[in-house]
């Protein structure tokens, strides 16, 4: 299972990466900008994505939008946009699970236990 991390915040990153790789799962990949993702997930070709909706250059859902045409990886969007707006648009374009930061890294290693 291949998983790339998606935020621009390397703490951020950071904190994701030590949680899943201290629960057995294995990090394929990180971005820090929307552009940066859309190349890692053509390339990688993940199949799991924590993705935050705030990044420099464009938004989550700039990307889950981007992405559309190809295989959609299982997605999980991390953001501190807890917006009722925002979280019913990812969920339409593919989103499986919403956390709204600050959030349990438990949390988020349950999801991944419960994906495959």
């Amino acid at each position: 299972m291949k998983i790339l991390i998606v935020d621009d915040s390397t703490y951020i990153r950071g904190t994701i990466r030590a949680a899943l790789e201290s629960n057995g799962f294995t990090v394929s990949g990180e971005a820090g900008s929307g552009e940066v993702a859309i190349d890692m997930i053509a390339e990688l070709q993940p199949d799991i994505i924590t993705l935050d909706n705030i990044l420099p250059d464009m938004t989550g859902i700039d990307i889950l939008k981007t992405i559309q045409s190809g295989k959609v990886p299982y997605i999980i969007m991390i953001s501190a946009v807890g917006q009722e707006s925002v979280i019913e648009e990812a969920l339409q374009l593919g989103v499986k699970d919403y956390l709204v930061k600050p959030f349990n890294h438990d949390e988020l290693v349950e999801i991944l236990k419960n994906t495959g």
